[in-house]
């Protein structure tokens, strides 16, 4: 009797079918067909060409921006930083406080809508080039050709017994990739902890136990993403492949082979006659599977699996250069313009369709709306909180008193002066003499007592009756112009 394969590449139609021929001989027995088989191992090919030299230089960017912001000083401080303890962040000559959280939510929809615009005008763009986990990997495979060679020598490898030069070579990128991610998780720290202070405490092994979690954290996630996962990240983890179909038309830019231009596939000589031999451009290199980071094989159509690195287009242009045919077997291109064959001029026309400009026109207005508030941003905040342990005495002469504490924050960064006055009752008057002094970015509690004299107090009638607190910025050189915050509360009147 033919008995179930029991190897891991067992497929469910193969099962079924010894299953099938087992009943009808009656002869069945229990069987165990395992379904799972082990991803295979990616090894992509280094390339070179013109976009990535655009995937490097956005490497560059982006990291030196990472790793050198929190270095930078402004008005000496460092120019960047999440304080969480003090509940205020220095975003270089701004000043934010948990008051100024709607800034974060402007920033987060100008960030969704700016991905929206993006996708649906030339697909995954954000994934192929600024993606932390696509950045990374570019610097943990770079470290990695370094100590294993290209493609080829890290399959030999690989498959190779172990022997002095591969530990070496695996031990060295291991170390190294290590490296990375602890001085990534140590800058990723170092914004929300201040980075030179937290440099003295690594150097003399003074870190708190939250540092040094997030540190290792961070680290090991940046290690283990880039080093390992890699691409399962992209294709298993990360929810915008699932859900940017949702933002892909007809008319969106993606990266597609040509297969009009480039079937029947097929290898060939330099000088081969293509309409003789009936043959398209494709030589069949394979080429295009080779550098792809994910695997897949581009000239399938589309795919949920392409991150838009343009891998394959930098390396089947190479190939036509040297088969001496035209560039752009696999381009950026429309699927509609791939199905009609129309002409680039044709196909850059239609990206400016209502869906594009309906969303580049929000955009302009959510980020046009953020800067005109930041621009306008008072200088101050002002928060009045009564003194719920006395809401209201008689003090001299029978004058009606309630205390308040005034919250002023200075969000400048130099020295403010600031004079208080009440209004809503008639001769209502403080005892705040004089004015009132708030440090560069600190937030200052001041007491203050409002009083009213008797007859207005019973003209008035018991009960709480509306006030408000005018708080007046001084003017200084800096900054000339005088600014107001008023804040309402009331003033209660005993019965």
């Amino acid at each position: 009797m033919t008995q179930p394969p029991q190897t891991a590449g067992a497929t469910v139609a193969s099962a079924g079918d010894v299953l099938d021929e087992a009943v009808a001989r009656d002869d069945v027995r229990a069987a165990v067909v395992s379904l799972y088989q082990k991803t295979p191992k990616i090894y992509a090919r280094a390339v070179s060409g013109w976009f990535a030299g655009w995937r490097w230089a956005l490497v560059w960017f982006t990291q030196l921006v990472f790793y050198g912001l929190p270095w930078l000083e402004w008005n000496g401080r460092q120019a960047v930083l999440f304080d969480l303890g003090a509940r205020r962040f220095y975003i270089l000559g701004l000043v934010l406080y948990p008051q100024d959280f709607i800034y974060l939510t402007g920033l987060l929809i100008v960030s969704a809508y700016s991905l929206f615009l993006f996708t649906t005008v030339a697909g995954r763009l954000w994934c192929g080039y600024a993606c932390p986990q696509t950045v990374y990997t570019e610097i943990y495979m770079w470290v990695e050709r370094r100590f294993e060679g290209d493609r080829m020598q890290r399959i030999k490898l690989d498959a190779a017994p172990w022997t002095l030069n591969k530990v070496w070579r695996k031990s060295g990128k291991q170390l190294v990739w290590i490296a990375i991610g602890l001085w990534t998780g140590y800058t990723f720290v170092g914004y929300f902890s201040p980075i030179r202070t937290l440099a003295g405490e690594v150097v003399s092994f003074g870190l708190g136990p939250w540092e040094t979690f997030w540190i290792l954290f961070y680290g090991f996630a940046t290690y283990g993403n880039a080093g390992f996962m890699r691409e399962q990240v992209c294709k298993y983890m990360c929810p915008y492949a699932r859900f940017q179909s949702a933002m892909f038309d007809k008319d969106t830019l993606i990266i597609s082979y040509d297969a009009h231009r480039g079937d029947p596939r097929g290898t060939r000589g330099r000088k081969t006659d293509l309409q003789a031999a009936k043959l398209g451009h494709c030589i069949d290199c394979d080429l295009c599977v080779q550098v792809c980071p994910t695997g897949i094989d581009i000239r399938n159509g589309l795919q949920y699996e392409c991150i838009g690195c343009t891998a394959c287009i930098d390396v089947c242009n190479g190939v036509m250069d040297k088969m001496q045919y035209p560039r752009g077997l696999i381009r950026y291109a429309t699927l509609d313009s791939i199905a009609r064959q129309l002409p680039r001029e044709e196909l850059l026309r239609r990206i400016w369709r209502p869906r594009v400009l309906v969303y580049t026109a929000v955009l302009v207005v959510i980020v046009g709306a953020l800067a005109t508030s930041l621009a306008l941003r008072s200088p101050f905040k002002v928060d009045v909180v009564r003194d719920r342990g006395s809401l209201s005495r008689i003090v001299d002469d029978g004058w009606i008193e309630n205390v308040y504490q005034l919250q002023i924050m200075n969000t400048t960064e130099r020295v403010q002066h600031y004079r208080v006055q009440a209004s809503g009752l008639d001769r209502i008057a403080t005892d705040l003499k004089g004015e009132v002094a708030v440090d560069p970015a600190q937030t200052r509690w001041v007491p203050v007592a409002a009083r009213v004299p008797p007859e207005v107090a019973q003209a008035a009638g018991p009960g709480a009756h509306k006030i408000a607190f005018a708080v007046e910025r001084v003017a200084d050189a800096a900054d000339a112009q005088p600014r107001t915050q008023t804040e309402q509360s009331t003033f209660i009147v005993p019965r």
